[in-house]
């Protein structure tokens, strides 16, 4: 639903030509010729378009990028409107909110450019990898760059090294570069329209930036006053910049488990000041009971979805949704597990010795840090089952990331065994999350 407010006609023709990227003519010859939008006017004969008309505007530009003339796409508009339909919450093929523009195949396929910057980066070639970049610049608007290319070339990257088809600096590089062209088109954006300031960043101990700042960079595209804060936000620096900036609203994003977990601490921080929060990021997405433990507004799955959101929450912000906290056995469970957990390692490590399984120390360790940490995470969320997403992602990696696979469930028989030789029966949901995993596939 559009709150009500985003009728109310405020805004100027330099502001909508600021927000669409369209020119005056070309806003005065769609209202004369389609009647859409119908900006109302001030006495003086200037028009004033309301949030609503900005969004029809942009809404009209997405289906231009997406193949269809400007007349049929008013035709589009009128028969959703005449089905009952909100457009502006709805997609020509399907039922997702669209808050940013579609990529045309024509002039510079996405998906060649995607992959001519991605043969770049895995060259570790940075010349071409930026050629590439700015001729998609020169082509097409900078969300879709940033979507289409940069977003979509990372995930393609990190799903190849997931796989053991490239090393870790090709995605490194890759992960830079984007970043610092994000950081120029923050620095290239309009100055803001709107007065509502938002924060934008990472809860504590996550190092993976890339999605708040194309965040950030959305956000400030449209006109908001965005203060983007980077990675590994600390909870007393926060609460500093809050006093100093005093916020309508605090985005975060989370990908991994345990950092989907520290934003639990920055809920209540923000609540005591009255400050909503706004939170989403891929482990969100995997594992999506989990916005059932976080008392915030979950952004949805798409950057689409997220923009929507965001600027529902700032214009009429909804109530938040019920959450189920963490009962008190988990409480107890986790205070004994962090107490024993270098015994439950350290015993590890003597049996895996003794019963000579071959398995690399530095593979025992990393694997180690991921489940620990993954079970201090869910134990802090109230929910066990949310570490399956881990275990699952443990058992996808190559054998040169982690403990071979032929060997991880025989690691993980041996933890259940060492937390059972050093926990009580208060760990009853950590004993029972490692008996159910090591009865599990294999």
């Amino acid at each position: 639903m559009i709150p009500a407010n985003t009728e109310t006609s405020t805004y100027n023709v330099k502001v909508a030509v600021q927000e669409t990227g369209l020119k005056p003519d070309t806003l005065r010859a769609w209202e004369k010729r389609y009647g859409l939008p119908q900006p109302q006017r001030t006495a003086g004969g200037h028009r004033l378009y309301s949030r609503r008309d900005i969004d029809t505007l942009k809404w009209l530009v997405a289906r231009q990028g997406e193949g269809l003339s400007i007349s049929r796409a008013v035709k589009l508009w009128r028969q959703l409107e005449s089905a009952g339909r909100n457009p502006l919450l709805v997609q020509p093929e399907g039922d997702a909110p669209s808050a940013l523009p579609a990529l045309s195949g024509e002039s510079g396929n996405p998906a060649k450019l995607r992959e001519q910057w991605l043969a770049a980066c895995l060259a570790l070639d940075e010349a071409q990898a930026e050629q590439m970049l700015s001729r998609a610049v020169s082509l097409h608007p900078p969300e879709v760059i940033c979507v289409e290319l940069l977003q979509k070339g990372l995930a393609e990257m990190g799903a190849r090294w997931y796989r053991g088809q490239t090393g870790a600096q090709p995605e490194h590089f890759a992960s830079a570069l984007a970043a610092r062209r994000l950081h120029c088109l923050m620095a290239a954006a309009p100055a803001p329209i709107h007065l509502a300031s938002i924060l934008v960043g990472c809860p504590p101990q996550e190092e993976h930036t890339f999605a708040a700042l194309l965040l950030a960079l959305l956000l400030r595209r449209r006109g908001w006053p965005v203060i983007y804060l980077g990675a590994n936000v600390p909870l007393l620096r926060l609460e500093e910049t809050l006093q100093a900036v005093n916020p309508r609203l605090v985005l975060l994003t989370a990908q991994q488990l345990f950092t989907a977990a520290t934003l639990l601490d920055v809920a209540f921080l923000l609540r005591r000041h009255q400050i909503p929060l706004g939170y989403g990021g891929r482990i969100f997405n995997a594992v999506p009971h989990l916005t059932r433990r976080i008392p915030g507004h979950f952004l949805g799955d798409t950057l689409p979805q997220a923009v929507q959101t965001i600027e529902a929450v700032i214009q009429a912000p909804p109530p938040l949704p019920p959450v189920e906290p963490a009962s008190g056995e988990y409480a107890l469970a986790l205070e004994q597990f962090r107490r024993h957990l270098p015994a439950i390692e350290a015993h590890v490590w003597q049996t895996l010795g003794a019963i000579n399984l071959n398995i690399d120390y530095q593979h025992f360790q990393r694997t180690n840090r991921h489940l620990a940490q993954g079970i201090v995470a869910a134990l802090i969320l109230g929910d066990m089952a949310c570490l399956d997403d881990t275990i699952a992602w443990l058992r996808g990696l190559p054998d040169n990331y982690q403990i071979p696979a032929g060997q991880l469930s025989k690691y993980l028989g041996l933890y259940y065994l060492s937390a059972k030789t050093h926990l009580d029966d208060q760990s009853g949901p950590v004993l029972g999350w490692l008996q159910k995993i090591i009865a599990g596939p294999g």
